[in-house]
């Protein structure tokens, strides 16, 4: 399901002609449903609560292999090496099993994955977009990408290497600023909207449009 309709498509589509119309630049906007699928992160917690309950299991041996017992029917049970290991081993993997079919349900896998992780990895899937989407695909290096990353609340603006090397990473922050306030108010349009108009002022400052200028990019958004 698409997160924005064909209008607000159109919206940010001129928001980047627009904006290009004023420097030499090349704004490339991507939204994306996730960045990735955590399920190595999912795998970590399924392990972490089993392991858990199997350290567990030493201090409450007694009245669990009691309970075990009584559940059967059995009176004092005389309990041999083999019972208890099974016993263990069972408690892990259902423990295991079921953390990890929890997690199935997206809005538990995602509250699991650890804040610094997510900054990661959308940055590693927005570095890999660049590659593909704006990277050396001007003459004269200057793609930006504007990506959005719905399921981890993230977004991320990254420039080719002619811009990064007049402008500071820095710099782009009130755009990021600007897009991010808009963003909470679920105006995803309208965010995107104001970080490209401000990515559009600082481009036109430091890479002002020529009269030979070729749009060399497509101004769509792209959503994955």
């Amino acid at each position: 399901m698409a997160f924005l309709n064909e209008k607000q498509h159109a919206h940010v589509t001129a928001a980047v002609a627009a904006a290009e119309l004023k420097s030499s630049g090349e704004i490339v906007t991507i939204t994306a449903r996730q960045s990735d699928g955590y399920s190595d992160i999912a795998l970590v917690w399924a392990a972490i609560v089993s392991f858990a309950l199997l350290t567990l299991l030493v201090f409450i041996a007694e009245p669990v292999l009691h309970w075990y017992g009584a559940l059967h029917g059995e009176w004092n049970a005389d309990w041999v090496p083999y019972e208890v290991f099974a016993i263990a081993a069972a408690t892990g993997i259902v423990a295991f099993l079921l953390v990890w079919l929890a997690q199935l349900w997206t809005p538990l896998r995602f509250a699991l994955v650890p804040g610094r992780v997510k900054d990661a990895r959308v940055q590693d899937r927005a570095i890999d977009l660049f590659k593909v989407g704006a990277e050396s695909r001007t003459q004269g290096r200057t793609g930006i990408l504007i990506y959005l990353s719905m399921a981890e609340h993230r977004a991320e603006i990254l420039a080719d290497e002619a811009i990064a090397s007049k402008v500071d990473a820095e710099v782009w922050g009130e755009a990021m600023h600007a897009m991010l306030a808009e963003l909470k108010e679920g105006r995803i349009a309208e965010g995107m909207v104001a970080a490209i108009d401000r990515v559009g002022d600082v481009l036109a400052l430091h890479f002002p449009r020529a009269d030979d200028d070729q749009n060399e990019i497509p101004d769509r958004l792209i959503e994955l």
